[in-house]
């Protein structure tokens, strides 16, 4: 008597199935390129599509088996040492597959580029490489040998068709003889992902205490609603806690833009499980001094490595500023979140904001230091902050006038300027206040007032709550104390806005 077939080998949760494999649209060409001699392949494409399990099909197909394939990954330590094995031999190695290729370092991944060079050259046929990654790794490996593109094989995986999704839970059904009530449900909510695919069948038949073959055709009896709720607590469990620390960044600064919070949220957002930050500020423009800021400062690069467990889940290329995921479940998980309530959890008040700065600085250049200071104290509370200095490759060739009129009149939440003898007779300081005077009613002006300025030089500042500098006092110390009081500012606002819309 044939044994029945099991749920977990029908639709399988990991590894590569028996009864549900699907050929993806670039099956064809992939087997014939590993079906070519010496030639080396690399293959790249958004995680969770497929692109592992079909190369071994297919080397199954050409009857190559597990022993007559090295089947090495860039995740694991011992993996990394045969991977530099190999280059060191150079030849006669026979067919090696190469997963998870971006995690290596720069200097094994120009030397594997040097080395598909060397074995299309020769016409190794006892060799063959075969290289899986991201999206775009076959450009990363063009960067290290740019000759090397007539020379191998890039076969780039997009997200499944629905047909293909229907095609997999449709092995599936036949292979337990159940039908699944929730099947469209599943086909849609996978976008093109043959592992979500099988996560959510294979839940949804546990779901219906369905764990083997069926001796009689049985349907599924699950809501897809509660299907996802219980499949999204499930994930909860593993993700939660990494999702809130990558969120907080170092840790929650008052007044915060929430520029590690933004990447993640971003990144749910994106269709094909990955996106260039550096792009995305271009289509968010009022996150260029938060976000941008830890870029630039390489904030985000270190964050990333000061916990092995965001590796996991996420990669992130500093250099050209790429974040892609690399478990879909984690994708799944994420772009399922209700974010507003993420940020609420955290202590952000605000995700979305009404101006591109929280505060611009008006300032004689007199006063230069005191402006710089302040600038970088509210930049490490990541406040969205205009001062001159740090715009300069953005102002550069524009009409300086234009460029700087709407910061002042509207583009800014608050203007600080910073009153002393000099202020008045600048003419920049008069250009600016010119374009700001009309905001004195709107309370969005705070003065910082040096000590040795004149009672009454700035009569429409008279009467407004404003700051201090004892220029004969210890000034950095003052200029913290009012970097704070800026902070709880900007904090209470967004906290008073949050009430207003009630959330």
């Amino acid at each position: 008597m044939t044994e029945s077939k099991k749920l977990e080998s029908v639709f399988t949760l990991s590894g590569v199935p028996d009864f549900t494999f699907v050929e993806p649209q670039e099956y064809t060409r992939l087997f014939v390129a590993l079906r070519t001699k010496g030639r080396g392949i690399v293959i790249e494409g958004p995680s969770g599509i497929g692109k592992t399990t079909c190369v071994l099909k297919a080397l199954e197909r050409l009857g190559l088996n597990s022993e007559e394939v090295s089947i090495l990954s860039a995740r694991k330590k011992k993996d990394v040492q045969k991977i530099q094995d190999i280059i060191n031999q150079g030849e006669g190695f026979g067919t090696v597959l190469i997963d998870d290729f971006h995690k290596l370092d720069d200097n094994k991944k120009t030397s594997l580029s040097n080395l598909l060079k060397t074995l299309a050259d020769e016409g190794d046929e006892n060799s063959k490489l075969v290289i899986i990654g991201i999206n775009k790794t076959g450009h990363s490996l063009l960067t290290y040998s740019s000759d090397l593109r007539n020379r191998i094989d890039i076969i780039k995986f997009e997200a499944n068709s629905e047909e293909k999704l229907e095609e997999l839970l449709e092995k599936g059904e036949s292979a337990l003889n159940i039908k699944i009530n929730v099947k469209n449900e599943i086909v849609s909510e996978s976008q093109g992902s043959f592992h979500i695919a099988q996560m959510l069948a294979h839940h949804a038949c546990l779901k219906s205490g369905i764990t083997e073959e069926r001796a009689e055709l049985t349907e599924t009896s699950v809501s897809f609603e509660t299907l996802k709720e219980f499949i999204l607590d499930d994930l909860s469990i593993s993700f939660d806690a990494l999702v809130i620390n990558f969120c907080k960044g170092q840790r929650v600064k008052k007044g915060s833009r929430a520029p590690y919070f933004h990447v993640l949220y971003w990144l749910s957002k994106s269709s094909t499980m990955d996106l260039i930050i550096s792009d995305e500020l271009n289509r968010n423009p009022k996150h260029k001094n938060s976000v941008g800021q830890i870029l630039t400062k390489n904030h985000l690069i270190d964050h990333f490595l000061s916990n092995p467990s965001y590796s996991e889940v996420i990669f992130y290329n500093n250099e050209t500023t790429g974040i892609s995921v690399e478990d879909p479940k984690f994708f799944y998980y994420i772009k399922n979140l209700a974010w507003a309530k993420v940020a609420k959890k955290i202590g952000f008040h605000a995700i979305e904001f009404k101006s591109t700065y929280d505060f611009a600085l008006s300032f004689a250049g007199a006063e230069r230091e005191y402006a710089e200071y302040l600038f970088k104290k509210l930049a490490e509370n990541e406040m969205s902050v205009f001062y001159d200095f740090n715009e300069q490759s953005r102002i550069l060739s524009n009409n300086v006038e234009e460029y700087l009129a709407p910061i002042y009149r509207a583009d800014s939440q608050f203007i600080i300027p910073i009153l002393s003898s000099h202020y008045p007779t600048r003419i920049w300081c008069k250009f600016e206040a010119d374009q700001f005077k009309i905001r004195f009613g709107e309370n969005a002006i705070i003065p910082l007032r040096l000590s040795d300025c004149t009672v009454g030089m700035f009569d429409e500042s008279n009467g407004v709550g404003g700051f201090t500098l004892d220029v004969n006092a210890e000034i950095n110390p003052q200029l913290d104390k009012f970097a704070n009081i800026l902070a709880d500012k900007i904090h209470d606002l967004r906290a008073e806005e949050m009430a207003e819309e009630g959330c």
